[in-house]
């Protein structure tokens, strides 16, 4: 057998490459969207991809499962378990609790684990040439190494009204009554590590084993206990903010992303005189790639800052709402080449930006101008009408500068009621400075006065500690 792991650390998501190297034959679980990867691993194991399959309804990145079946031909294998409120809009083969799929010698077993999502699956694997019992286990966002996924996304993301207690004690019986009552050798591979806003304490291992959860799991004592209150009390207190992406991917995932088809089309390089006039319009948005630093030197007009591929599906979600009349614009990424704008291209249609229609390499001919930036000395005088931190709202209980409103960034643009007029002031600042970059100039985007706090709250820390 073959299982190979495929982690973004953009979006700190897994997906997994399960191969019969008797058949040549494969499963992929949790695709994302941009498949490129899962079809080169198939052709140098020489290996068909016949089937793709899912844990549940993603909310953190669009699904690659529509994607990868229509390149491939693979049959797609989706959740038919929860209440009717959480069933697939889309064609597929639905599995219940204990069903079923086989490529070769091996099999792999569904078993419904709900309390993160109504539908949730974790999946069994037994290696039909070694064993005829799993030996490992797929458990989506239902255990992660060292914590365990949220109950409260449906709350946070999809509309639901206090779901998160039901969601909990689901949890609670899931891991008494599927996850513990498997072996201790048994390796458990997650959906997310750290970094993932799917939980509030991954851990960064790879991989786990039920004994050591069993043994070691902040949890444990809760099941060892019966203490269902405790868990569901510990489990849901201290959650992070959740982006508010996550409630269209929870959507589209659900109806059914829509196929890009691969391979997609190689992208052009503009040149500021050929779209200068479209990025005064609006019909064009500059996708600035850069360090504030660099963005705060200058930058172009109406443009909006994604600095480098390491978050860049995080950030891109943050700035760009394509259920928005900014949907009819295209993006246009600063990049080194075609081969870093496709990057670009492949981690924003992650989180379904499918708006990017080519690249530049310089400002040159472009519109540009200088982000308003204010020093530590002078936020003391400053006049303004909202002193803003862009943190989560854990970190804004940890300690923030007096008299802040928190709104994080990932929520910012979707909550503009909660902001000041547009031509009042707004003195905004996040934990060092990156997020503030890139909130902020989705703000000036949309017309509000932004000031950012040079250095942040890391720097105002150091100022007032001298």
């Amino acid at each position: 057998m073959l299982l190979h792991r495929f982690y973004d650390e953009d979006l700190a998501q897994a997906s997994y490459f399960i191969g019969c190297q008797a058949q040549n034959t494969a499963v992929v679980v949790d695709p994302r969207r941009d498949i490129t990867d899962y079809l080169e691993l198939a052709e140098h194991h020489g290996m068909k991809i016949v089937a793709v399959t899912e844990t549940h309804i993603h909310a953190d990145y669009l699904s690659g499962t529509r994607e990868l079946a229509a390149a491939t031909g693979a049959t797609i294998y989706v959740s038919g378990e929860g209440d009717e409120d959480w069933q697939y809009g889309f064609e597929g083969e639905r599995l219940h609790d204990r069903d079923t799929i086989t490529i070769g010698n091996i099999t792999i077993q569904a078993r419904h684990t709900p309390g993160h999502t109504p539908e949730h699956l974790s999946f069994l694997i037994t290696d039909g040439a070694f064993a005829d019992e799993p030996g490992y286990m797929l458990s989506g966002d239902f255990v992660f190494s060292g914590d365990l996924g949220r109950p409260d996304l449906l709350d946070e993301a999809a509309g639901g009204v206090d779901t998160r207690f039901g969601g909990a004690k689901q949890i609670f019986r899931s891991l008494k009554e599927v996850f513990l009552e498997l072996p201790d050798h048994v390796q458990v591979y997650p959906a997310h590590g750290a970094g993932s806003a799917c939980g509030k304490a991954l851990g960064a291992l790879p991989s786990t084993t039920v004994g050591y959860e069993r043994a070691y799991a902040w949890w444990a004592e809760y099941l060892k206990n019966d203490d269902e209150q405790g868990f569901v009390d510990e489990l849901l207190d201290g959650q992070p903010d959740a982006h508010a992406y996550f409630g269209r991917m929870k959507r589209q995932n659900k109806t059914g992303p829509a196929v890009l088809g691969y391979p997609l089309a190689p992208l052009p390089e503009f040149t500021g005189a050929d779209i200068a006039a479209e990025v005064e319009s609006g019909e064009k948005i500059i996708v600035d790639t850069r360090h504030h630093s660099e963005v705060h030197q200058g930058t172009v007009v109406g443009s909006v800052n994604v600095p480098g591929l390491g978050k860049a599906a995080s950030y891109v979600a943050w700035v760009f709402d394509p259920e928005t009349t900014d949907a009819d614009a295209g993006l246009v990424v600063l990049a080194r080449d075609e081969a870093e704008a496709a990057q670009y291209r492949d981690h924003f249609i992650r989180v379904g930006v499918d708006e990017t229609v080519g690249f530049v390499t310089s400002f040159d001919g472009l519109p540009t101008y200088q982000p308003a930036v204010i020093s530590q000395d002078e936020l003391e005088g400053h006049e303004r009408a909202m002193l803003l931190d862009l943190r989560n709202k854990t970190e804004f209980a940890d300690g923030h500068i007096p008299g802040a409103h928190q709104l994080s960034g990932g929520r910012v643009l979707w909550n503009l009621g909660e902001l000041p007029a547009k031509d009042e002031t707004i003195v905004s600042y996040c934990q060092s400075g990156v997020r503030n970059s890139v909130a902020a100039s989705a703000l000036r985007r949309k017309g509000y006065d932004v000031v950012e706090l040079e250095g942040s709250y890391l720097g105002w820390l150091n100022h007032n500690n001298k």
